[in-house]
């Protein structure tokens, strides 16, 4: 802004360019420095992404109103899981369809890597599993055990994890949770 010459009056106008030119810039200041810092975080939610994708992504089919099977979900993401979750009323069927056996069936069926995965198995079952890769069909938590992740996620909780279909046949121990 230009100094008013001496004894030159005083007008508004003069007070007001310097604002005006404050304003039409404050937008542009704002979105570039929303876009920076939105990138900078943007970068940030990618490489934490790169960094739970190690363990695949993982398809949780369950029902709309269970809560303990959003919370085996919510668990699950927060171990590094990608998680793609289709809601269905029917998950009788999908058990079915997956030939799983009755007397292994608990709330919701997941499979990651071509494996089953059967109600609340804990995280360092499913570790082991994705690990070794044994010649099975899947893991198990049969029935919703007190304690187990999405029922309480207590880490003393004991009750053992199943490996059902190939070499584990009509089932056989694969993990004990709370040892």
């Amino acid at each position: 802004m230009m100094p008013l010459p001496l004894g030159a009056p005083f007008r508004e106008e003069h007070l007001m360019k310097p604002i005006k030119t404050i304003r039409a810039f404050t937008p542009a200041l704002a979105l570039a420095l929303g876009m920076a810092t939105l990138g900078w975080a943007g970068m940030a939610h990618a490489d934490d992404h790169v960094a739970m994708s190690h363990h695949g992504t993982m398809h949780v089919t369950k029902s709309p109103t269970c809560g303990c099977c959003s919370a085996w979900v919510a668990l699950a993401r927060q171990e590094g899981y990608d998680i793609e979750v289709t809601d269905t009323a029917d998950v009788t069927t999908v058990k079915l369809d997956a030939d799983i056996p009755s007397h292994m069936w608990a709330c919701h069926t997941a499979t990651v890597h071509g494996y089953l995965v059967e109600g609340h198995v804990p995280f360092e079952a499913l570790a082991k599993l994705l690990e070794e890769r044994p010649d099975i069909t899947g893991i198990a938590v049969p029935g919703m055990p007190g304690g187990s992740p999405g029922m309480g996620n207590d880490p003393t909780a004991r009750y053992d994890v199943i490996a059902f279909g190939g070499d584990a046949g009509d089932g056989e121990v694969f993990y004990q949770a709370g040892l």
